[in-house]
């Protein structure tokens, strides 16, 4: 029962709900003990021959109007609770996915998405069964059972009844122990079951390299495998399900015969009525239900526990990053990174270090540099995806620290090399910081971003549905609408994280110089490889080994012997060699 004093805080949310529904549960149970009762004196009365027919049409009159009121009242209580055992899932559900919004990239490592996907559907399942189905079989058991219990030991006979509960204490050691081995049973599929969910979803988003790598029969081996290792856990589930049923079956048959024989022999004696007999095994049938209530309780319980234990393991994750209450000022401010050093682990190197930038409002700054020098890292700590442990980054007065992390990104608009695009439409896409945005603002954003005559050549134009995650469209579109969505935001500071590498080079002109004929309404920080994307910086930043090695804008650096100046002749020269080759293939 530990689930319920788990689930205490949605009870007590709900309250009125599952109180209505278990005083209406009362009275459907006090309701039920009036017909075997009636029963009961109609046997007396027709084996003495003291009833008459006028009586008996009466009393079944009655009777069919106790089980029609029954049955209204039974779907009464039953909407009540399942509606609040369905207003729980949707509760679990909205905690975990704004728990899983709030936390850094280390929680996502720990937990795949398979895993998180599983936990909020079959595990979130499991759950909400056990808040419905849970408590209405121990509150329907534990009342009809209480209450039959009463007057079959005060109103026919206490000693036949002591007689008929003899197999109970064997049933219950019996469900107990198969409850505890449900547990450990029914966490290990669920366990499963997070695996499969993963491989799936993993196999699925990479299944076009699956394809181009011919590794479609490995894929499938490697998915076979884990199939079948989740079926024998379901498997095993199943089996200790089946060993409830035998159990519960068996005690209502040998109470039953106990029953029978015990009543047979206090009728022939005197001690009842054959007409209390009959409204005692009346009343053991209604008894059949709690029996079977029992096991079926534990069984769900106990699925419901493993299913919980999961779920809180998610909640319990504090995030790593942590936001301040400081409002941020309402006009542009200087951004200053002061980052002594930032190492991922202890014990690892220094991912950053001396890192110190002051950007103006409406600037530009472009980051450089060779692959691991520390660029996505920095991009990471701005965007406080990650906690800076040892210096600080300031927008005006305001610490990162300090600042409230939902204004502070909504400061900051990304556009990354690798775009990811929703499978809506591509005005969906683009207007998804701004969902009340005007289809004139989303054309004209595009426009700036140099893909609105891309999007007015497809059959759709712009209510073009992309596909799952934009699979119908090339790489330099999907990073083109994903600049657009960026700039529609207008936010006070754009991030172009290699978002310009899958353009030509006329195209990425073209967007650099639409931004910067808009400078002076944003800041602007652009990483990129290809260093053209970096001529018209304000100030440059090369980044190696986490460090600031060069420093100045384009063309000085350029004349300066160093990484940024080899790179740029090196592009110069790959660039010339393609323009000489094309007259060839022409």
């Amino acid at each position: 029962m530990k689930v319920f004093w788990q689930l205490g805080w949605f009870f007590k949310r709900e309250w009125r709900r599952y109180l209505g529904a278990m005083i209406i549960l009362v009275f459907v149970s006090v309701f039920e003990l009036i017909p075997p009762m009636a029963v009961g004196h109609v046997v007396d009365g027709v084996v003495a021959g003291e009833i008459s027919t006028e009586l008996l049409m009466w009393l079944l009159a009655g009777m069919l109007a106790i089980w029609v009121v029954v049955y209204l009242l039974r779907i009464v209580w039953r909407v009540w609770l399942f509606g609040a055992a369905a207003e729980l899932g949707t509760v679990l559900r909205n905690r975990l996915y704004d728990h899983f919004t709030r936390q850094s990239p280390h929680f996502f490592r720990r937990y795949p998405s398979g895993d998180i996907m599983a936990r909020s559907t079959n595990d979130v399942k499991a759950v909400v069964m056990t808040a419905g189905e849970g408590v209405l079989t121990a509150g329907d058991s534990i009342i009809t059972g209480v209450a039959v219990l009463i007057v079959m030991v005060s109103q026919i006979s206490w000693q036949l009844t002591l007689l008929a509960l003899l197999p109970m204490p064997v049933m219950a050691v019996l469900v107990n122990r198969f409850g505890r081995r449900l547990h450990h049973t029914f966490t290990e599929s669920q366990a499963a079951f997070s695996e499969l969910s993963e491989v799936s979803q993993s196999s699925l988003s990479a299944v076009r390299m699956v394809r181009a790598f011919g590794l479609e029969q490995h894929q499938m081996n490697q998915f076979n495998q884990v199939a079948d290792r989740t079926g024998e856990k379901n498997l095993a589930v199943a089996r200790v399900d089946a060993l409830f049923s035998p159990v519960i079956q068996g005690t209502i048959g040998a109470s039953f015969f106990l029953t029978v024989s015990g009543g047979g022999y206090m009728v022939a004696t005197g001690e009842i009525s054959l007409g209390d007999l009959t409204a005692f095994t009346l009343y053991q049938g209604l008894m059949i239900w709690p029996m079977l209530a029992v096991a079926w309780l534990f069984n769900i319980i106990e699925r419901g526990r493993a299913a919980w234990t999961r779920i809180d393991a998610l909640l319990q994750e504090q995030p790593d990053i942590v936001g301040g209450d400081t409002p941020l000022p309402d006009t542009m401010q200087p951004l200053t990174l002061a980052i002594e050093q930032f190492k991922w682990q202890p014990d690892d190197s220094f991912a950053l270090k001396d890192i110190h930038v002051t950007l103006p409002p409406g600037a530009m700054l472009g980051i450089a540099g060779p692959v691991g020098s520390g660029k996505s890292t920095l991009l990471q700590l701005l965007l406080h995806l990650t906690q800076l442990e040892k210096g600080d980054i300031r927008y005006g007065d305001v610490s990162i620290a300090e600042a409230d992390l939902s204004s502070w990104r909504q400061r900051f608009a990304v556009v990354t090399q690798t775009p990811f695009l929703f499978s809506r439409s591509i005005a969906e896409n683009i207007a998804l910081g701004r969902p009340d945005a005007t289809q004139a603002e989303i054309e004209q954003a595009a426009t700036l971003a140099c893909i609105d005559e891309d999007i007015r050549q497809l059959p759709h134009g712009y209510q073009t549905a992309v596909g799952e995650k934009g699979i119908t469209l090339s790489g330099g579109q999907k990073q083109r609408i994903s600049i657009a969505r960026a700039l529609l935001v207008e936010a006070e500071c754009l991030i172009l994280d290699d978002a310009l590498s899958a353009v030509d080079g006329d195209t990425e002109h073209r967007i650099l110089q639409n931004l910067q004929q808009h400078q002076h309404t944003r800041t602007t920080i652009v990483i990129a490889h290809r260093l053209s994307a970096l001529e018209n910086a304000d100030e440059i930043v090369v980044l190696s080994h986490g460090q600031i090695r060069e420093r100045g804008q384009h063309r000085q650096l350029i004349q300066q012997p160093g990484w940024y100046q080899e790179m740029h002749q090196y592009q110069q020269l790959e660039a010339a060699l393609e323009a000489d080759e094309e007259p060839r293939h022409d």
